[in-house]
């Protein structure tokens, strides 16, 4: 019953889904308007003419993707035939998994979950596993896919206090979501804790800790944070990446390096906007201020103050060509990004206050002492100024950080162990 009168909420409030991604989403960015029969289970024949049934991963969007893609790969190793799928929801995530795996897998975007268009998607896909990543936990998919018997796993799962509190508010629809987990795989005892406080069969839940430490990069990255580092600073500006801000936090992070130039003259900002909307909206406030700057794209960089990244993909090296890196979300509140793909290039991270999507991660990392926390925008600036000043403090916090990553790995290889277990014989 209560997933019936979910569903019927849904449909519903469809004509406002609809208007809310066409129309609103889709003026800021065409990529919303694209592939939208897929968003009704409308997905293309050709993700379906391979003869062996295909694993899902559902990654939400950007994050999740970069998140999944070193497991995704390490499985493809193992099992080089097998037939992938990745959905998402969200255009930049779309983008993301292209980048990442070219035409090795199949990418569309995961149906809204509308009782009809999930069971669509289901029986055109006919999958033989469903993994999906972190907390999207969508009811009609989950217990349409377990009257299938479709496995569904969890994996690199994560639930917050607040999450929590939020599911048991809808008990009746939670109790159909962990009837339908097949097995879930934690972050730590923390988090298996609390889904199992929410109905999940204690049986089912493993802790195999988060994939994202598992961030190892290759020869060919390393060869394209130098050539970065070369064309930005040459290892003789001060150069820091403020990486995943948002509307207000820009103002904030222009505000913190105009501070550090009056210390630092030479120092280099490098700025990368969450959103792909966000581009031309920080090249305006540019253009109004004092500062002086050059876009990615153009490729016309001639040792301006600011670099505005306004390319998709890349952020992870420019993370890697800086000598420190501030994430944003965090001196907002909407509970930060993953500061991992910083402190896997041995670049020390600055965060703000607001950390609770990645409460996972932080405490760890603060505590191994290669994260620091400032609470505005000018203890931003006396912290960035200290770090110019004191190149081997700045170092250290760098070193810490990747000694952390390292410490935390191991997830990938337990989360592969789960999925062969429900992975179909070789026909």
């Amino acid at each position: 019953m209560a997933r019936i009168f979910y569903s019927f909420a849904l449909i519903i409030i469809s004509p406002l889904i609809v208007f809310y991604l066409y129309i609103l989403r889709g003026k800021k960015n065409q990529g919303y308007r694209a592939h939208f029969k897929e968003r009704f289970g409308f997905v293309s024949k050709s993700l379906f003419t391979v003869k062996t049934k295909p694993l899902v991963f559902h990654c939400a969007s950007v994050g999740e993707v970069l998140a999944a893609t070193p497991l995704i790969k390490a499985l493809q190793k193992a099992h080089p035939n097998l037939n992938i799928l990745i959905t998402c929801n969200t255009p930049t995530g779309r983008e993301q998994i292209l980048s990442q795996f070219k035409n090795t897998v199949a990418c569309s975007y995961l149906p809204i979950d509308f009782p009809f268009a999930t069971a669509r998607f289901l029986k055109r896909i006919k999958p033989q596993a469903l993994c999906i990543l972190e907390t999207e936990l969508w009811p009609n998919l989950m217990a349409i896919s377990h009257k299938k018997n479709i496995p569904v796993l969890v994996i690199n799962a994560r639930l917050s206090e607040k999450s929590q509190q939020g599911y048991q508010k809808v008990a009746k629809l939670t109790h159909i979501i962990m009837r339908s987990i097949t097995v879930l795989a934690s972050h730590n005892k923390t988090d298996a804790k609390r889904f199992i406080e929410l109905g999940l069969e204690t049986s089912k839940s493993h802790v195999t800790g988060s994939i994202k430490f598992d961030i190892t990069p290759s020869e060919e990255q390393l060869a394209k944070v130098l050539n970065l580092k070369q064309l930005y600073s040459n290892n003789e500006r001060f150069a820091w990446v403020a990486g995943s801000t948002h509307p207000v936090e820009h103002e904030l992070v222009l505000s913190a390096h105009q501070e550090l130039l009056k210390k630092q003259p030479n120092a280099l900002l490098i700025i990368a906007p969450r959103h792909p909307e966000q581009f031309d909206k920080v090249a305006e406030l540019l253009t109004q201020s004092p500062l002086s700057f050059s876009r990615r794209s153009q490729n016309n960089y001639n040792n301006e103050q600011v670099l505005l990244a306004d390319t998709l993909g890349e952020l992870q090296y420019l993370y890697g060509a800086a000598n420190v890196s501030f994430i944003g979300g965090s001196l907002i509140r909407r509970g930060g990004h993953n500061p991992l793909e910083s402190a896997a290039f041995s670049v020390g991270v600055i965060t703000g206050p607001h950390t609770y999507n990645f409460d996972h991660v932080y405490p760890e990392l603060i505590k191994l002492k290669g994260a620091v926390v400032v609470d505005s925008n000018d203890e931003l600036a006396k912290q960035l100024i200290t770090f110019s000043q004191n190149t081997k403090a700045c170092q250290t916090l760098g070193i810490k950080a990747a000694q952390c990553v390292t410490k935390n790995q191991g997830a990938i290889q337990k989360t592969l162990n789960i999925i062969n277990q429900y992975l179909e014989p070789k026909p």
